[in-house]
């Protein structure tokens, strides 16, 4: 197997000597989860900084979520700020999963200028290749993508791993309210656990219905 290499800053320090005087890593979790929000992590960083990053930071789908809560407190206090919007399952059937990432990620980039953070100066550095934010911000900030940018960038994968432990800890607050699906353990994924769950007491309010239904998980022998 190829060991991974851990991320660096290069890509961000990049775009600082472009002009950016904040570079904002973004990510997203819970897209493919059947239960949840789905939410969108963003951590600040001052390109221009010799600041090392925490040791062991990787994107978030590379670490065990033991490694992940050490993690994140340590990323959250590298990053000049950071935040994580989040969008509702039942926004995510309204609406549809795309609208709701670009929502989620408004909702995040509020919170941080909310604590201070200049926005107009700052480039957005998003995972992927789709610019999901552009239909809730506009031109409101920049915003520049990169393919593996959760792998490769300190910045994204610090969002990644920020994100994923504020949902995560989301969803085994509501495995308390809602046992019977074994959130705590799938977090809102489709284990078969949590099918097993729906078969027997049918989908709560966190569930994303519409999704259920494309997936023929529910059908006239299960509760509502």
């Amino acid at each position: 197997m190829t060991p991974v290499s851990d991320p660096t800053l290069r890509h961000e320090r990049t775009l600082g000597r472009a002009g950016a005087q904040l570079v904002i890593g973004v990510d997203e979790v819970g897209r493919g989860a059947l239960a949840g929000p789905v939410a969108v992590g963003m951590c600040v960083i001052d390109p221009a900084s010799r600041r090392t990053f925490p040791a062991g930071l990787r994107d978030s789908k590379l670490l065990s979520e033991a490694r992940r809560e050490q993690l994140a407190p340590l990323a959250t206090k590298w990053a000049w700020a950071s935040a994580v919007g989040l969008a509702s399952a039942d926004e995510v059937d309204r609406l549809g999963i795309i609208a709701c990432l670009g929502i989620a990620g408004a909702r995040a980039l509020t919170q941080l200028r909310a604590v201070g953070v200049d926005t107009s100066q700052a480039i957005l550095l998003l995972d992927g290749n789709h610019n999901y934010l552009a239909a809730q911000i506009g031109d409101e900030v920049q915003v520049t993508t990169k393919i593996k940018a959760d792998r490769d960038c300190a910045s994204v994968a610090a969002a990644s791993v920020v994100a994923k432990v504020h949902r995560d800890r989301l969803m085994i607050s509501l495995h308390e309210e809602h046992p019977g699906y074994a959130w705590a353990s799938n977090k809102g994924y489709g284990s078969s656990a949590h099918f097993d769950g729906l078969q027997l007491l049918g989908p709560t309010v966190h569930h994303r219905h519409s999704w259920l239904k494309a997936e023929r998980m529910i059908d006239g022998s299960v509760p509502a």
